[in-house]
């Protein structure tokens, strides 16, 4: 069976996406040139930049997989947990256990934002993270967990909060140090919002 015009379009971009994704992990972005990621994917230039328009459209189709993903890994150890607030507690851990991985450190937390500037970054990491963050929040709220409060200011700010622990862990000389302090300075600061 012949396969469609946009069969193979979507195999071209899943070819170029899975390409870059491993070389950019691998060495970043500014030490991998496009020639390197179209042979790794076998495809040409020329399907690069229909697709993509350059490498840099290229890198954010990867950054937001990278989001998708992991959205739904924190999500899945959010909505398995036997109540919200274990559910919170182990989508904290599942979060900051990503960031210990090279293609999250490499990719989202340390090229992302110098590639694609700080706001469209920020965008990205809005479009994914807050709408789990106000939907947990809600939850909590629901269940008189936390303090009446304006969820998607707190929600915003816990992002904030949680990305800046996300940095501090991939720039750091020893991350797994790194990733345990942080942990413990948000599991106080959730302990704080809750009423008592």
């Amino acid at each position: 069976m012949r396969r469609t015009q946009q069969d193979r379009s979507a195999g071209t971009k899943a070819a170029l996406v899975a390409a870059a994704r491993e070389l950019f992990a691998a060495r970043g972005y500014q030490a991998v040139p496009a020639d390197e990621i179209t042979r790794a994917a076998g495809v040409t230039r020329g399907a690069l930049y229909h697709h993509y328009a350059d490498k840099r459209g290229l890198f954010r189709a990867v950054v937001e997989e990278l989001e998708r993903e992991l959205t739904e890994e924190v999500g899945a150890a959010f909505g398995s947990a036997p109540d919200t607030l274990t559910g919170m507690t182990n989508a904290l851990g599942v979060f900051l256990d990503a960031c210990l991985r090279e293609e999250i450190r490499r990719i989202s937390l340390a090229d992302a934002p110098a590639v694609l500037g700080w706001e469209v970054w920020r965008e990205i990491e809005a479009e994914y993270g807050l709408g789990l963050l106000v939907g947990a929040l809600e939850r909590a709220r629901a269940a008189g967990l936390i303090v009446e409060t304006p969820v998607r200011a707190l929600a915003q700010l816990v992002l904030s909060a949680v990305m800046e622990a996300a940095r501090m862990i991939a720039a750091s000389d020893d991350p797994a140090r790194t990733r345990a302090e942080v942990e413990q300075v948000l599991a106080g600061w959730l302990v704080s919002l809750l009423r008592s």
